[in-house]
């Protein structure tokens, strides 16, 4: 820390006496007074300076008042000054202002989000009105509502987060207004008449925004791009491509250096590389995939195995900061919708050169490991290779010859998929050992029919296939992280930590009323986790106990900081085998090689900004993969209006139940009020809705019988009335509450 004097009492250039003057004399030619200074020259003064004042003090020549203005922008912009609308500079400390970020709710109010951390700050209706979601602020506090919760006042807006919006056109009173798609948006935008584009009222549009809101000042946009309208096919992942600002857009420079890619193998790329092209290598993936990360093999080798994972090698084609290294960085991973896929690398890459397809040579990056008879890796080595697919396989196809069809299997695969499987058994047996947690979650899959109309929702069937890939890549990946560490490199790690104190005391409190437990005391390992899942997995209400497992631990990111993925049950983890649809994976790459060749790779940006990208570009596509699914599902609810189904209790909130379908695995909303004649209230302790009088008492879990009520495309809602209502348990009467 530097230690700090009173620098305008004293004499001579203060410049000078800027005490990280030597660091700023590295970095630029001409350095200018650094932010640190700058700071403690405004605290010095006490008072506000207006940007002349400031620069005088500070002795900035007419040649640098450019430079140093945007310094004081970037300062702005980062929360460490506040520049009024007089043009004065304030030190946002000396009036306690945080920057953060707004966090909009679709009933109008917000949440401010600091950038320090801790607990989030109530911004009411009226504070909400100067922002929209998503923009960075300054924020004061204002006192506390009546719920306990700190409230804030917004008082300069350091980043604004939308220069378009997606949303559908509607008209007021003859006046063009655009209400946003994003729910979380509630100010409704004024639109401008564009003449170059006459889009017509109930079309989805893209708008440009002219002015953002301000108090007493509604946000204005003019019409850019017309989407089409609600019912096209495919409308639904044009507005979420913009909506969470999905690039789906390759620049020119990216595109023009995928069309100079080599499609096939050169000569000169084989150098410094193994030969596995005589090994049958095999890519096991679904019916649908196009892009083939991964393929493995297995065969016996003394008492054990050995085990290749060869991983295609894009860093070979991607280079650092290369155009499509900047694009790929940007979009962080490829997003898959239902009958669309935004690929992070042009399909150039994506399914060819980089696509381990069959029957071609391609480069690949291989962690080749040697497992005990008992499946316990003694072994591994990371090298660069060239390899020859000898066949894509899907999931479905590998499963139905390991257990019934071996006389359909090819004769020249099909030892070798043996020994793959026995492989699989001794991984999963570790697995079990080891104590990981295994889930077993229903994915539901949309089917098209040749109009492109929704014909059902169904279960996606998992088989051994699938987790037989599954633990051949969690064994590479392990061996990855491993080798990192080892080398003491930097790189972004795949961290998962254990659940919080908060949402441990919540999950024992559900799991107390459902007469179960969980071992561990206040530090619950992931062996207690896997051991309540077997316990619970053929209850009737698995699903719903499973569910709020999950809920109870953190969420997955990526970093530098090693620690641990608690459901894995790993000391170590990273990502290595999927560098054509993740980023992380392909920076793995390149350390893994870096470290080969005994050379060091320094990302372009520091390894935590890296690890916050790519944990928010993952954020974003799960986010929007879900919301094109809701729309879908909503999309085709819309034929079953007045239908009935049955269904289970999901979630319990104090305005309702959410139900989940049985057979067409669609959720929605009972209402409170739709539950009976009687006043019903919320038990969040015991994740239940009660009657007062009647006693009457919904559970997470309970199975309901629910007509389809009503279907809000503009809100992605489903309302369900119930057919039946439920007869009143025993110990509901007990508790009753007595009426006045």
């Amino acid at each position: 820390m530097v230690k700090k004097h009173n620098l305008l009492s004293s004499t001579g250039s203060l410049r000078e006496q800027d005490p990280f003057l030597v660091r700023e004399k590295q970095k630029y030619p001409s350095p200018l007074p650094s932010r640190e200074f700058v700071l403690q020259v405004l605290a010095e003064r006490g008072v506000p300076l207006s940007t002349q004042e400031l620069g005088n003090l500070l002795s900035i020549t007419e040649d640098e008042w450019v430079f140093f203005t945007r310094r004081l922008r970037a300062m702005a912009r980062e929360g460490q000054v506040l520049i009024n609308r007089r043009g004065f500079v304030c030190v946002a400390e000396k009036i306690e202002a945080v920057a953060g970020r707004v966090i909009g709710h679709r009933d109008g109010f917000g949440f401010f989000t600091p950038d320090e951390g801790g607990k989030d700050w109530f911004l009411s209706e009226r504070e909400m009105k100067k922002v929209l979601h998503g923009d960075r602020v300054l924020v004061q506090k204002a006192g506390t509502d009546r719920r306990g919760r700190t409230e804030g006042h917004i008082i300069e807006v350091l980043e604004r987060a939308h220069q378009t919006l997606v949303g559908r056109l509607h008209s007021e009173r003859g006046v063009l207004i655009l209400i946003p798609e994003d729910k979380r948006i509630h100010q409704d935008v004024l639109i401008e008449p564009n003449p170059d584009l006459l889009a017509q009222v109930g079309q989805v549009v893209v708008a440009e925004l002219l002015v953002q809101p301000a108090p007493h000042v509604q946000p204005m946009g003019r019409v850019c791009e017309i989407l089409g309208n609600v019912g096209d096919s495919g409308i639904e992942i044009e507005i979420a491509l913009r909506k969470h600002a999905l690039p789906y857009q390759f620049s020119a420079a990216a595109l023009e250096q995928a069309q100079s890619t080599p499609s096939k193998v050169r000569k000169k790329d084989l150098k410094e590389r193994e030969d596995l092209r005589h090994l049958p290598l095999v890519t096991i993936d679904g019916e649908t995939a196009r892009d083939f990360d991964d393929a493995v093999f297995a065969e016996r080798q003394g008492k054990g195995w050995r085990l290749i994972v060869a991983i295609a090698d894009v860093s070979h084609y991607v280079l650092p900061n290369d155009a499509l290294d900047q694009d790929s960085f940007s979009r962080g991973n490829s997003v898959y919708f239902p009958r669309r896929v935004i690929p992070m690398l042009p399909e150039a890459l994506s399914n060819g050169i980089c696509s381990l397809n069959p029957q071609v040579e391609r480069l690949c990056m291989v962690c080749d490991m040697q497992l005990s008879a008992k499946g316990k890796v003694k072994h591994y080595r990371f090298y660069p290779a060239v390899m020859k697919s000898q066949a894509r396989l899907t999931y479905n196809q590998v499963w139905h010859w390991l257990t019934e069809g071996a006389a359909e299997a090819p004769p020249t695969l099909l030892p070798h998929l043996q020994h793959l499987f026995e492989v699989y058994r001794l991984l999963a047996a570790n697995r079990q050992k080891r104590g990981a947690i295994d889930f077993d979650t229903v994915e539901t899959q949309i089917v098209f029919n040749e109009q492109g109309k929704i014909d059902k929702i169904v279960p996606v069937q998992r088989n051994e296939a699938h987790r037989l890939i599954e633990e051949c890549m969690l064994a590479a990946n392990v061996c990855a992280a491993e080798f990192i560490l080892q080398a003491k490199r930097k790189c972004l790690f795949r961290v998962h930590e254990g659940p919080t104190p908060e949402k441990l005391k919540n999950l024992r409190a559900f799991l107390k009323l459902s007469g179960l437990s969980l071992e561990g005391g206040d530090e619950p390992t992931t062996a207690d986790y896997a051991q309540l899942a077997e316990q619970v997995k053929n209850r009737p209400d698995a699903a719903v106990l499973q569910t709020v497992m999950l809920r109870s631990m953190q969420q997955a990111v990526y970093t530098p900081e090693q620690k641990g993925h608690f459901g894995l049950a790993y000391e170590a983890y990273t990502h290595f085998t999927s560098p054509i649809r993740r980023y992380p994976d392909l920076l793995v790459h390149r350390t893994i090689k870096a470290i080969l060749n005994e050379t060091k790779y320094r990302p372009l940006k520091k390894w935590q900004e890296m690890g916050v990208q790519c944990s928010m570009t993952e954020r974003r596509a799960d986010e929007a993969s879900r919301e094109v699914e809701t729309w879908l599902k909503c999309h085709y609810m819309q034929q079953h209006l007045g239908e009935a189904f049955s269904g289970k209790v999901t979630a319990v909130t104090s305005f309702g139940l959410f139900i989940l379908l049985d057979e067409i695995y669609t959720e929605g909303l009972v209402h409170i009020s739709e539950l009976g004649e009687d006043y019903f209230h919320h038990d969040a302790e015991r994740h239940a809705i009660v009657g007062e009088g009647s006693g009457l008492t919904y559970r997470l879990g309970d199975t309901l019988q629910v007509k389809v009520a009503r279907v809000d495309l503009d809100q992605l809602k489903i309302d369900f009335t119930l057919v039946k209502k439920q007869v009143p348990r025993p110990q509901a009467n007990k508790n009753r509450r007595k009426r006045s």
